[in-house]
């Protein structure tokens, strides 16, 4: 009877699936990070890279917004100056004529006042011709005038307003061909395809790191000058504008943990940030981190990438002017370039907004 009370073996039991404190399997990014892409390389808490990935997302678009909003105020401005001012310019024949005006008038005035003398001895006479008389002079009186205005008004006049007329007709035929419907549809077919988005999650296969990139168009400012502009205000506001991010940092370029990859890559970076000939040569240092990649050498990576910088700048790694930012994720590395790295509280949100920083 024992043996019968002994339970048999299931046969469909199957492994249990590992799964996150949240009880949310792991979930595998899409747009894996890869060589060739610029934007911002961000740490923030782990566990909470998703969070972290849409905040980003939207702190980066509002500090990329009032950069470009300031530049293009400013470059209004300048616009304004330069343009002349509609002022008055008398000449001085404009005062030759008014004196003469002015002295034509007296004459008027008599010859008014024979008029009215003949007018007053016609009446006198022949009460019927009187108001014939009267109706003539009222009418040669109102072709005079119509031929003042014409004459006082200018052509171009009438053809500015004709030209506002016609393009005044042009602008409300295109606002009609393209309604707020269509536009609201447009833009969000825009967001909705993430190929045509400024800034996009890329998943980088690490905790607590996340990357986002920028497809930068033309005129749009550089992720360093991002950066620095959020560094910058945030430093003066000492204001919170996130809850999971860390350190943000700018990426320029990428490409493989090779020496020559490196090389190819970095030499329009230096090239733009370390001119040759130049009177002030600046003090630089190599910043270096590595992820998920224990098979590179740090010295020899950093011996690569100064050796990259021409002569007139040196290393200087107690106060450098400028540091060159390497980071390594996986088998992808990204560079980029920032300044006032520890005025700066190296570039770390939640330490620029402590209250003992």
């Amino acid at each position: 009877m024992a043996t019968e009370n002994k339970s048999k073996p299931n046969k469909n039991n199957k492994k249990r699936k590992n799964y996150l404190p949240h009880n949310k399997p792991v979930k595998k990014g899409g747009y894996p990070l890869r060589p060739g892409v610029e934007g911002f390389f961000i740490t923030c808490d782990g566990g909470r890279e998703f969070q972290a990935s849409r905040e980003a997302i939207d702190v980066i678009d509002s500090f990329y917004e009032e950069l470009v909003e300031g530049k293009e105020s400013k470059a209004e401005q300048t616009e304004l100056s330069t343009k002349p001012l509609n002022k008055i310019i008398k000449f001085a024949s404009s005062d030759s004529d008014d004196d003469e005006d002015e002295n034509d008038d007296p004459p008027k005035d008599s010859e008014n006042a024979q008029i009215k003398e003949d007018k007053s001895e016609n009446q006198i006479k022949d009460g019927g011709s009187l108001e014939t008389k009267t109706e003539e002079n009222k009418e040669k009186s109102e072709n005079q005038e119509k031929q003042e205005a014409e004459s006082v008004e200018p052509p171009v006049k009438k053809q500015c307003v004709e030209e506002n007329a016609h393009n005044h007709g042009n602008l409300s035929k295109k606002v009609e061909e393209k309604s707020v419907d269509k536009l609201i549809e447009e833009e969000l077919a825009e967001l909705g395809d993430k190929s045509k988005r400024r800034f996009n999650k890329l998943d980088t296969g690490c905790n607590g790191v996340i990357f986002i990139q920028m497809r930068k168009r033309d005129g749009d400012p550089t992720p360093k000058e991002i950066v620095q502009h959020m560094m910058t205000s945030i430093a003066s506001s000492r204001k919170h504008v996130s809850r999971f991010l860390l350190r943000v940092l700018p990426v320029e370029v990428s490409c493989y943990t090779s020496d020559e990859e490196i090389r190819r890559a970095i030499t329009p970076v230096i090239e733009k940030h370390f001119p040759v000939e130049t009177q002030v040569p600046r003090k630089f240092a190599v910043l270096y981190d590595a992820r998920a990649n224990t098979g590179i050498d740090r010295t020899k990576i950093i011996d690569t990438v100064a050796k990259c910088v021409p002569s007139p700048h040196k290393v200087d790694l107690s106060n450098p002017d400028i540091n060159i930012v390497v980071q390594i994720v996986k088998t992808v590395c990204l560079i980029g370039i920032v300044e006032k790295y520890k005025e700066l509280a190296k570039y770390n949100l939640r330490q620029l907004t402590s209250p003992t920083q």
